[in-house]
C-alpha cells in the first residue's frame, strides 16, 4: 500500500490537468474560503453585537449548538435536492457549519473582556462605538481569532462533501478513488486535506501572533502563570 501510495504522488499525470492536485487544491481552497468570508460577514457582527450589548447570548448559545448538530453532508443534500445547484448548496452548507465557532469565539471574547477596563474606558469619556472598537475588540483578538482558526479547520475537513455534488475540490479523489477501489487515491486525498488543514493553522497562527496586539498577548502569558 505505501509503494501504491508513492507511485500515486509520483505520476505525473496526477499533477496536471483538470483533475490534477493543483486544480483540485484550489477548487478546495475556493470552497473553503468563500464559506469563511460570507461566515465573517454574518458572524462577526453578530458576535459583537451580542458580545458588547449583552442582549440575546442565551439564545445564541442555543443557536450555535442546534446549529453545529447539522450533519453537513445531510444539509449540503437536502439543498442540492432545493436548489439543484450544486455550488449554492455546497457554500450555504459550509457556511452553516463556519457560522458557530466564529459566533461562539466572537460572542465569548467580548464577554471575557475585564469589565473593569471597560469602565475606566467609560470613565475617561469614549463613546460605545469607542469601547467596543479601541478597547473591547483588540482584548478579545485571541479568541475571535481562534474561532475563525476552528472555523477554517473545520471547513478545510467538510468541504470534501463538495464532491459529493458533483463539484471538485479534495474530496474528488476520495469520491473517485472508493468508486474504483483505488485504496491509494483514497488515502491521497485524505493526506493532501490534512496537509492543507495543517499549512493553513500554522498560517492563521502566524496571523494570529501579528494581529494580537503585544500588551493583550503580554497579559494573556501572565494571567496563565499566575493561574
Amino acid at each position: 500500500m505505501i509503494n501504491d501510495l508513492f507511485r500515486w504522488f509520483g505520476d505525473p499525470a496526477h499533477w496536471s490537468g483538470p483533475d490534477g492536485v493543483p486544480q483540485r487544491l484550489l477548487e478546495h481552497l475556493g470552497y473553503t474560503f468563500l464559506a469563511l468570508a460570507i461566515a465573517l460577514v454574518i458572524a462577526v457582527p453578530l458576535g459583537l453585537f451580542v458580545g458588547h450589548t449583552g442582549r440575546g447570548g442565551v439564545a445564541l448559545v442555543s443557536a450555535g449548538n442546534a446549529i453545529r448538530a447539522l450533519p453537513t453532508l445531510g444539509l449540503v443534500t437536502f439543498l442540492f435536492l432545493l436548489f439543484t445547484e450544486s455550488v449554492t448548496s455546497t457554500i450555504i452548507g459550509l457556511v452553516v457549519l463556519a457560522v458557530p465557532p466564529i459566533l461562539a469565539g466572537t460572542y465569548a471574547g467580548l464577554q471575557a473582556t475585564d469589565h473593569g477596563v471597560v469602565d475606566a474606558a467609560e470613565g475617561v469619556g469614549m463613546t460605545g462605538w469607542q469601547q467596543l472598537w479601541k478597547v473591547e475588540v483588540p482584548i478579545s483578538l485571541p479568541l475571535v481569532l481562534g474561532g475563525i482558526r476552528n472555523a477554517v479547520l473545520q471547513l478545510v475537513a467538510t468541504a470534501a462533501v463538495a464532491a459529493y455534488v458533483g463539484l471538485g475540490g479534495l474530496g474528488r479523489f476520495l469520491l473517485d478513488g472508493l468508486a474504483i477501489l483505488d485504496y491509494s487515491e483514497v488515502i491521497a486525498g485524505a493526506l493532501l486535506t490534512t496537509v492543507l488543514a495543517i499549512v493553513l493553522d500554522l498560517v492563521f497562527a502566524v496571523l494570529n501572533r501579528a494581529l494580537v496586539p503585544r500588551g493583550v498577548r503580554l497579559a494573556a502569558a501572565v494571567k496563565k502563570v499566575t493561574a
